[in-house]
């Protein structure tokens, strides 16, 4: 009995065993299946994509029904503008990504929160020190250097001003959404998206056309309603960060200055896909150059804004939502030691991606005269070209989509400078030399142009399948310096 006595009361000295803390990372993604994961990871950010992009097929059918395809035009040429800015300073998002999800896969807390709050301070900088006044005066200048008709460039001067000086909000949301599907929780910018559509859908409604005592903004209203959900959800989001309750967060304690190793950080993996965006998308202001300069080129303009960034971005936006998952699940399994799990993620990205090419291809291929329509976008000749454009992208969407998820598996990996080079290559040189071949060896119509883009879409596509196969990625190391609380 008297031993008894003595095991008890020493079992009551012992200090107290610490609760097991549950994981803060989703870790399913390193252990379990690996198409399940990409899923999980995919249909948040592909779902809210298609719904933005919906919200802006909806302006686009808004201002062309109520002003015209003139205003198609200047929303889809401001549009590719504000991107070629707005994709260079994002490109800090894709580093901030390529670390989250490095430090989320080996379970480094202190590093993830801290990647994410110099990223913010980074981009808020670059959105209201350089975009806002640099944009605004640049905005004339800008429209004249694609050969915007006069009537376009009246329509879309005050959307792009508005859009670069009010562009803060946007950029917030970008750099959230992507700091979270790579820390594995791709339903919370799901929800957010998801609200600050419905929201600008809303604003737009109103601001566009009108109601009771708000004046009709038109094309301007487009931008404002943009402008406005972005902010308000961004305020959200980082009320949200401070206080915490999501997988990241900004840290508590120490220094808010910036951390300049961090931020060379940022850039170090983030310039080089900030590069290849400007690269892209000022290869798609010189394809409007030389769409611009076609016989009809007011129409070609207007089926381009309407047929491929907005119906094409139902293929360019869900395959993003891939590329972002092959990004996401295989830099979290590098950080966790698992190279081969890696790979194999991005090869289930790529299958998912030309399943779903292929099925809205299907509507491209047999119902584009239906399609146009809906943004009344009805005249013969209007009609005409733009079938022609749905047909090739019907094609072109299973190439781009495969393209995508192979470049987000090198991204992801921390290889961001191999799709710089492929992409300049495939959507720079080859579709706009083809064109300017076609323009000094004869008379450059609109299908030449369509073709062009679709041999650019195949040349990245096989260029980026080929640099992943070749496994570079593997001994590409990633780290910052860890600091004490």
């Amino acid at each position: 009995m008297a031993s008894d006595t003595a095991v008890i009361e020493a079992i009551d000295d012992l200090p107290p065993v610490p609760e097991k803390k549950a994981p803060r990372y989703d870790r399913s993604i390193i252990d379990g299946s690996l198409s399940r994961a990409v899923w999980k990871i995919a249909w948040p950010t592909m779902l809210t994509n298609v719904i933005g992009g919906l919200q802006g097929m909806v302006d686009h059918v808004l201002v062309g029904n109520l002003i015209g395809a003139k205003a198609n035009a200047a929303i889809g040429v401001s549009i590719q503008l504000w991107i070629v800015v707005i994709v260079f300073i994002s490109s800090i998002f894709i580093g901030m990504s390529v670390m989250v999800a490095r430090f989320a896969g080996a379970g480094q807390e202190e590093k993830v929160n801290r990647t994410v709050y110099q990223a913010f301070l980074t981009a808020i900088f670059m959105s209201f020190g350089i975009l806002a006044p640099v944009g605004y005066f640049a905005a004339p200048y800008l429209l004249n250097l694609v050969n915007a008709a006069p009537e376009v460039q009246t329509e879309a001067l005050p959307f792009l001003r508005i859009m670069y000086a009010f562009s803060g909000g946007m950029l917030v949301f970008f750099m959230l959404g992507g700091a979270l599907r790579s820390a594995g929780d791709a339903r919370t910018p799901m929800i957010l998206g998801i609200a600050m559509t419905v929201l600008n859908l809303i604003l737009n409604i109103v601001l566009i056309r009108g109601l009771g005592p708000v004046p009709a903004f038109g094309t301007m209203g487009s931008a404002m309603g943009t402008c406005i959900a972005s902010g308000s959800v961004s305020l959200y989001a980082l009320w949200k960060l401070w206080h915490g309750g999501w997988v990241v967060s900004f840290p508590r304690g120490g220094s808010y200055a910036p951390d300049w190793g961090v931020i060379k950080k940022l850039f170090k993996f983030g310039l080089p896909a900030g590069i290849q965006g400007i690269a892209m998308n000022v290869g798609g202001v010189l394809m409007l150059f030389f769409i611009g300069s076609l016989a009809q080129s007011e129409a070609a303009q207007a089926v381009y804004a309407v047929s491929y960034t907005q119906l094409f971005s139902l293929i360019t936006w869900t395959s993003m939502g891939l590329m972002g998952a092959a990004a996401s699940v295989a830099g979290q399994n590098l950080g966790a030691g698992n190279p081969d799990r890696a790979k194999a993620a991005v090869h289930a990205a790529a299958r998912f991606g030309m399943l779903g090419a292929a099925f809205i291809g299907f509507f491209f291929f047999f119902f584009p005269a239906q399609l146009l329509g809906i943004f009344g976008l009805v005249d013969p000749t209007v009609v005409e070209l733009g079938t022609g454009l749905l047909r090739v992208l019907a094609f072109s969407g299973i190439f781009i989509s495969v393209a995508l998820t192979y470049t987000g598996g090198l991204q992801g990996t921390g290889d961001t400078k191999s799709p710089l080079f492929i992409s300049i290559i495939s959507q720079v040189v080859i579709p706009l030399g083809i064109c300017f071949v076609f323009q000094r060896t004869g008379t450059l119509e609109p299908i030449e142009v369509w073709i062009a883009i679709l041999i650019g879409h195949m040349t990245r596509c096989a260029l980026s399948v080929i640099r992943f196969s070749q496994g570079k990625w593997r001994g590409i190391n990633v780290d910052i310096e860890r600091t004490e609380a």
